[in-house]
């Protein structure tokens, strides 16, 4: 069960059709494994049809925006009956076998692999990382936003334990060292606007070499 979810600001720019499409390819794939978030998405939609109907007689309160976050927040998740996974868009970009993917070791417990170049004409860094199971990522924090999803297994940190589908938003105001945890290798997918940076006592002096 996912426990970490978008913002509401994040789904109404995915309801609007404003993210990019790696962005909304995280909160897709989110929104297909939890129920809450896809009923808050869905009544975002309705009140985006229903504002365009009635956009020429409308008329835009100071507490507009609060009052549509707050009716999103309220709204209880619908019943789902359960389906096959929705994961077509991620088997198409990446296949059915995410372990067998050509993975780069980077340091130490970590792999990754750069797929930005698969999102042509976009700016940010898109990159899958593997930690293996039990192991643990090189103590870092952000220069710019970091958008995560975890696509198999889990990883612990500070804040908490972040499981299969689970969502999180990192920032310059965020410093971690994620470790993997169960029995499987934990692989996430994430939109970095800027490269990490390294906090640990040697692996700073690897920064300079971190693109």
């Amino acid at each position: 069960m996912t426990r970490h979810h978008p913002d509401s600001l994040s789904l109404m720019e995915y309801s609007a059709g404003n993210l990019s499409d790696p962005h909304a390819l995280c909160i897709r794939l989110h929104l297909d494994q939890c129920p809450h978030c896809q009923s808050r998405a869905d009544t975002l939609d309705s009140l985006g049809a229903v504002m365009m109907e009635h956009q020429p007689r409308a008329s835009v309160s100071e507490t507009m925006f609060d009052d549509i976050l707050a009716r999103i927040d309220g709204a209880p998740p619908e019943p789902v009956i359960p389906d096959t996974p929705k994961l077509s868009a991620l088997r198409k970009l990446l296949g059915d076998d995410l372990n067998s993917l050509p993975w780069k070791r980077q340091l130490g417990d970590v792999s990754v692999l750069d797929i930005t170049e698969r999102f042509p004409g976009q700016e940010e860094q898109v990159v899958l990382q593997k930690i293996v199971a039990g192991g643990k990522a090189p103590a870092h924090t952000h220069r710019g936003q970091e958008t995560t999803i975890v696509l198999q297994g889990a990883f612990a940190d500070q804040k908490g334990v972040f499981n299969q589908w689970d969502f999180v938003v990192l920032t310059d105001q965020d410093e971690h060292k994620p470790v993997a945890v169960g029995c499987e290798d934990c692989i996430t997918l994430s939109i970095l606007s800027a490269p990490v940076k390294l906090t640990g006592t040697f692996t700073r002096m690897l920064n300079p070499f971190i693109r």
